[in-house]
């Protein structure tokens, strides 16, 4: 009994070792992130892996009614297995009457990307398209592989809280049991993460109002009419524009008049009563 709580001691301070140096199997390098032995047995080589690839995209369509085209785009993106991140409609003003833009954040499946890029073309006018690629192959294998080895320590120390014969073992096991899940479980989440962007492509859209559809429908006396009244309320915007701008001037102008006026009629009266009285022979 005495030959094996010596043992279990020694097998649990050199995991605690490893933890600290991250010499062990699947110990902390120093950040604290947990590194994968080099040797680590059946870990995927890059080249032995599939590609992992990043897609983002980013395409601008012009459409008769923005908002109207942003609802056709979650529908169509939905029905292909995507998903709809982000959706917002606002006007934008201009000289020819308001406008709407519809902007959307989508995750579209990487292998239907295409299909959705050639529907929004049949649905408008695909003014710009932007598709950026990013191989995270590498990434990928380096994550699997740590969360590899940090499951083999956990089972490890596992084993070890089983067989422990003192409490000291007991309470040493289970603080570097927790260490080790929890580094585990994070990164289980940033591979999850990970392979949620190789799978879903981030789509932005932008919904614009084509310039036909923007146009007056009446170029005709109404259509002039509306554009002289544009012109008229642009100008007495102007007008006040300038207005506001001289007011406070004509005010301390004002002030100043209303304090020089009368010193000067009073100055003038009292010039002409000199001139008019004759000096006694």
């Amino acid at each position: 009994m005495r030959r094996n709580r010596w043992a279990l001691a020694a097998v649990l301070s050199a995991l605690l070792l490893g933890g600290c140096s991250g010499g062990g199997v699947g110990g902390a390098d120093s950040q604290g992130s947990y590194a994968a032995p080099a040797d680590a047995a059946g870990a995927p080589s890059v080249e032995d892996t599939e590609r992992q690839v990043v897609t983002t995209a980013d395409t601008t369509v012009a459409v008769d009614d923005p908002a109207a085209g942003a609802q056709q785009v979650s529908e169509l993106v939905e029905d292909r297995g995507g998903r709809v991140d982000q959706r917002s409609e606002r006007t934008v003003p201009r000289t020819s009457g308001d406008t709407t833009v519809a902007d959307l954040v989508l995750r579209v499946p990487a292998d239907e990307l295409t299909g959705v890029l050639d529907e929004l073309d049949r649905m408008g006018d695909l003014s710009s398209v932007s598709v950026v690629r990013d191989d995270v192959t590498s990434t990928a294998v380096d994550l699997d592989a740590r969360i590899s080895a940090l499951q083999t320590s956990v089972t490890r120390l596992e084993a070890l809280m089983a067989g422990a014969a003192t409490t000291a073992d007991l309470l040493a096991a289970e603080q570097e049991l927790s260490i080790r899940q929890q580094d585990l479980e994070a990164l289980q989440a940033e591979r999850t993460a990970l392979a949620d962007q190789v799978e879903l492509t981030t789509l932005s859209v932008q919904l614009v109002e084509t310039e036909a559809a923007a146009e007056d429908d009446d170029p005709g006396f109404l259509g002039g009419l509306s554009t002289g009244w544009g012109s008229l309320t642009a100008a007495f915007g102007g007008a006040l524009v300038v207005l506001g701008v001289l007011l406070p001037w004509l005010l301390v102008v004002a002030v100043a008049a209303a304090v020089a006026v009368p010193l000067v009629r009073r100055a003038r009266r009292r010039a002409r009563t000199t001139r008019t009285v004759a000096p006694t022979p």
